[in-house]
């Protein structure tokens, strides 16, 4: 199956995977599972980072490198922010104002993807979740 990571859950699975659900966990190390991480998470961790609102990286680690090997040790696939997402995104409803959120359910949507998440506002919408 193919799954994209919410950004908590992307964070959880390298720093507190205590928070994670038994079954977040089993599809994260399922090898046979195809797991995204969209560029969406990485912009919003860095504008959070930068802001002070998130504390994830060591002094010595800089925002690439972190990514870089959180998605090598975590075996995920980038995903880019596309126009087909965009236009995936104009047509949703506006249940959630947080616009990482909403973009990452068009990228679900659009790329006809599970979404590992624990929001239950994303759970509204027309897209297929799990937790």
């Amino acid at each position: 199956m193919r799954y994209l990571l919410d950004t908590h859950v992307f964070l959880w699975a390298l720093a507190k995977p205590e928070n994670l659900s038994k079954t977040a966990i089993d599809l994260i190390e399922n090898p046979e599972n195809i797991l995204f991480l969209s560029s969406a998470s990485i912009w919003e961790i860095s504008i959070k980072q930068t802001i002070g609102k998130l504390k994830i990286l060591d002094k010595s680690l800089d925002l690439k490198t972190f990514v870089e090997k959180a998605i090598e040790d975590l075996n995920l696939l980038k995903l880019s922010i596309q126009f087909e997402h965009i236009y995936t995104l104009h047509n949703i409803p506006y249940h959630h104002k947080d616009p990482f959120d909403r973009i990452l359910i068009a990228q679900s949507v659009a790329e006809n993807l599970i979404l590992i998440t624990d929001d239950k506002i994303i759970k509204k919408y027309k897209v297929r979740t799990i937790w």
